[in-house]
């Protein structure tokens, strides 16, 4: 029986390289055997002619479907969509600016229908980001595994196959602030990895900017464990002991040799300092309430203007 492979790919502001993409990806996939597929686009409320290109492929190519979103939501809620919208008996998650090489569907789909239930693509070159970018992922990676229960795979993005059984599964998580990269984690299931060079964009520059991923990284490290709370009762039960021994030496002191001219110094740094950790505590509290906020709020993740070729 011929399965069903679906290729989701969300699209934000990618004019330039949907050509490339349609040139690229189409052939891998017709060429692998006993497989039918199909092509879900997610247009992110581009601003651009993306759409419009989208949609001029999804009229030449009945297997290429267009999820269009009310507005831009991000590319987790775009993820989202495109998941809900598959079909397939095997799912893949694929990026527009073809960084993932299209080549290694078919070595995807072969570990799948060898009995893997999840094929995670692993970056083992990452030469073309930059030295900045490669470090502080790796920065990322090593504080997750201290903080958090549920360990990401170092260098996986969100290049993999899924199993229909996966996805299905996937569903079934309510999130509205949805970090995918630990949901796909916390599901489990049988896997398998494959390693591959990622290459410069096709096309186009990427959305993400520092302060983008700052906030991507404090979305994974609040979404899945609660250590950095615990990480500023640590630091403040610290704070009250050295206080408690600091109160303690200047009594001892000013019994033994008097009490000197009161330090300025000591005072404003030590107002300074628990100031200092007091709101940066507050802050971190802030984080979560303010995902407790937004889940009691019960938002949908996403919203579809239109659904083409469907």
């Amino acid at each position: 029986m011929t399965q069903l492979l679906s290729l989701i790919v969300p699209f934000y502001n990618e004019e330039e390289a949907i050509g490339l993409f349609a040139a690229a990806v189409p052939p891998v996939l017709e060429a692998i055997p006993d497989m039918a597929w199909e092509i879900i686009c997610v247009d992110d409320g581009s601003r651009d002619a993306t759409l419009s290109r989208l949609l001029a492929l999804a009229a030449a190519e009945p297997r290429i479907r267009v999820v269009e979103l009310s507005r831009n939501f991000g590319k987790e809620a775009a993820l989202t969509a495109g998941l809900e919208a598959a079909r397939g008996d095997a799912v893949i998650p694929f990026d527009a600016d073809l960084q993932d090489p299209p080549a290694l569907i078919p070595v995807m789909v072969a570990a799948w229908r060898d009995g893997a239930e999840v094929v995670l693509g692993r970056r083992s070159d990452r030469s073309t980001d930059g030295a900045m970018k490669r470090g502080t992922a790796s920065l990322f990676y090593k504080f997750n595994r201290y903080i958090s229960n549920i360990e990401l795979p170092e260098n996986v993005g969100d290049f993999r196959l899924m199993d229909k059984v996966v996805v299905e599964a996937l569903k079934r998580l309510p999130e509205r602030q949805r970090f995918m990269k630990g949901l796909f984690a916390w599901l489990g299931f049988k896997t398998v990895v494959v390693d591959y060079t990622r290459t410069p964009r096709a096309a186009g520059k990427s959305k993400f900017s520092g302060f983008k991923l700052w906030n991507f990284a404090l979305e994974g490290f609040t979404s899945f464990s609660t250590t950095p709370l615990k990480i500023w009762t640590y630091l403040g039960a610290t704070g009250a002991l050295a206080a408690l021994l600091y109160a303690v030496f200047i009594i001892l002191r000013t019994l033994i040799v008097g009490n000197s001219v009161p330090g300025y110094a000591s005072i404003f740094v030590a107002v300074t300092f628990f100031g200092s950790v007091q709101l940066i505590s507050i802050g971190v509290l802030g984080e979560y309430i303010g995902r407790i906020y937004v889940e009691t709020k019960q938002r949908p993740v996403y919203l579809v203007r239109k659904f083409h070729n469907f």
